[in-house]
């Protein structure tokens, strides 16, 4: 069923009764070509790739619990691609170009908004690094734009620019970046992989691989055994429980990340301000009028899907230091999603040791704003068994090599990316 300003003024006059499910509920096929454990952005992502760009067919998805109900429905729905290693931007800068196409691909609002991503400056020392950060993404075709404090003041007059520890001297901003709705996206893509002829089996955990020869035939699952020729792996912070079943250990750890919204206020955020160096804080405005903001992870590993107090304090306090005003405001709720982080806080898309297995994970913080990206790469690796060019620095072996990706600097800790 194709959507449309005309269906939806049928449905209005007719008592809503055309509309079908998004997605079908199918049983398990007892054998598949490909197979993506994980029912998040990343795995439908791929799964709608592989059936529609690669001409795939026999494709699954398989997820323990349901659609949108895991750790896509647990972020801060930015969107953005200003990086600044050559094996990050290209990347990211293809999965944004792919965001901006991407509700009249699907066929779905996934409340894509390009309102712009604003890096605050507080140092001179800052600046430059900004400065080096901005030109570095227009080299590699991304856009990007130093901002004068009187710049920025323009924008946002709300905030405290004389801070005496953090004064703010000016941005760097991505106009075409922003955020987009995160349970949308999910739904988008299922719907779209579902009318290629993609199973989405929900209600399907992954207990175990069998492994034959060196080589995954398939997954043991709580619906039963489900032969595959290909296997790949998507499922975000449970990644390195997931592999140990097949007997691989990751150089990732898992770490809460926990995110924050406020009552609904009038509209005073424009797009997304992030207050870095100093400290780790990001803020944006949804369209119902809360203000969404998170900080750094909790700093010690667990699976657990929320955070702890210390780090509530932490952010409000980077809130309180840049806009003193939103004391005012009520918070309404917090929640925390599993992150993977991975050594050098860069992801890892690649194929395993285990023939026929592929892995995809190590996001960090930039799981969501990778989506399509994630997605697309993934299908590209799982049909051809090669990489594909904007993902060729995402391997394994760069942690053994010590062509590592530390985009920010902090060495091999993942607690500190």
């Amino acid at each position: 069923m194709s959507y449309s300003i005309l269906k939806v003024i049928k449905e209005g006059l007719t008592g809503q009764r055309g509309w079908k499910p998004a997605w079908r509920n199918p049983q398990p096929r007892s054998h598949y070509d490909f197979v993506i454990i994980g029912g998040g952005g990343h795995g439908l992502a791929a799964a709608y790739y592989l059936a529609g760009k690669y001409g795939k067919k026999r494709v699954a998805v398989l997820e323990k619990g349901w659609i949108g109900g895991g750790n896509a429905g647990r972020n801060t729905t930015i969107v953005r691609s200003n990086y600044l290693l050559e094996g990050n931007q290209p990347f990211y800068e293809f999965s944004l170009k792919l965001w901006e196409n991407l509700e009249q691909e699907l066929n779905y609002n996934v409340m894509m908004s390009q309102r712009g991503v604003l890096n605050l400056i507080h140092s001179d020392a800052q600046r430059d690094a900004f400065r080096r950060r901005g030109n570095a993404m227009i080299f590699s075709g991304a856009d990007a734009e130093l901002l004068s404090r009187d710049q920025v003041r323009a924008m946002l007059p709300f905030l405290d620019y004389d801070n005496a520890r953090f004064p703010i001297k000016g941005g760097l901003i991505q106009r075409r970046a922003g955020t987009a709705r995160h349970d949308a996206v999910v739904w988008g893509y299922a719907r779209a992989a579902d009318a290629l002829g993609v199973d989405i089996i929900q209600n399907c955990e992954v207990q175990g691989f069998r492994i034959e020869a060196g080589r995954c035939v398939g997954v043991e699952t709580s619906r039963g055994f489900i032969g595959a020729d290909t296997v790949g792996a998507s499922v975000a912070g449970s990644s390195g429980k997931l592999m140990a079943l097949a007997g691989l250990t990751l150089p990732i750890e898992s770490h809460v990340m926990q995110a924050f919204v406020s009552e609904a206020v009038k509209p005073a955020v424009p797009g997304v301000v992030t207050f870095g160096g100093p400290g780790h804080f990001y803020l944006s405005q949804s369209d119902k009028g809360g203000l969404v903001f998170g900080g750094d992870l909790d700093g010690y590993n667990s699976y657990a899907q929320r955070g702890n107090l210390p780090l509530v304090e932490d952010v409000a306090e980077c809130f309180m230091s840049i806009m003193p005003s939103a004391s005012r405001a009520r918070l309404l709720r917090m929640w925390g999603g599993l992150v993977d982080m991975s050594m050098d806080g860069s992801p890892i898309i690649d194929r395993t040791p285990v023939d026929g297995l592929y892995f995809n994970g190590g996001w960090c913080y930039g799981g969501f704003k990778a989506t399509p990206g994630a997605g697309y790469v993934l299908a590209h690796l799982m049909a051809t068994g090669e990489s594909h060019e904007v993902a060729a620095a995402y391997r394994f072996d760069r942690f053994r090599t010590g062509h590592v990706l530390d985009e920010i600097g902090t060495g091999a800790q993942p607690n500190l990316h």
